[in-house]
């Protein structure tokens, strides 16, 4: 039997036993933006990054009210959310140089991550970064730390969109 050591998914391991509600469902005083790993926070959808990452600088946007599907997201809302889709693509171009990604939208409770809050997930992709590890090891290396991450795509977001969350980018633009 292989052993990875991956002492830092004890607390995944821990917490998803208590899970109490939506991860992507802030209520007053839940939105802890760097414990959460939001990098931006706008009026009607938000930016945060994936605790488990498919790869680094793996980001999901998604609506602040609680939807379930893409028909009842309000035009604000949808707005919103592609706008910071570009947002993102632009930021991870910047910041961490991919060669592409992987864009998709995660709806319903078996469309992904057991949430039923309708997230889109935004995945960097490299050219190589696909090597023999998830196939003869079953195991995806991330090359650095999320909290090293959050820090250099927070300064990019912060840089981008204004250091305020939840302003208008109107306002800033």
């Amino acid at each position: 039997m292989k052993h990875l050591w991956a002492p830092w998914r004890m607390n995944y391991i821990l917490k998803g036993i208590k899970k109490k509600g939506c991860v992507f469902c802030f209520g007053k005083g839940r939105i802890r933006e760097r414990a959460n790993l939001i990098l931006y926070l706008g009026k009607h959808a938000f930016i945060m990054m994936n605790r488990y990452p498919y790869n680094n600088g793996h980001l999901m946007v998604a609506p602040r009210r609680h939807c379930t599907d893409l028909e009842s997201l309000n035009t604000l809302e949808s707005e919103d959310v592609f706008e910071l889709i570009r947002v993102s693509i632009r930021v991870l171009k910047a910041t961490l140089s991919p060669h592409g990604f992987n864009i998709g939208v995660n709806i319903g409770k078996v469309g992904g991550a057991g949430e039923e809050h309708i997230h889109v997930h935004i995945v960097p992709r490299w050219a190589g970064d696909t090597n023999f590890m998830p196939i003869l090891g079953e195991t995806k290396v991330v090359p650095e730390y999320l909290d090293q991450t959050y820090q250099k795509l927070r300064a990019a977001f912060i840089n981008h969109l204004g250091k305020q969350t939840g302003q208008k980018r109107e306002e800033k633009e």
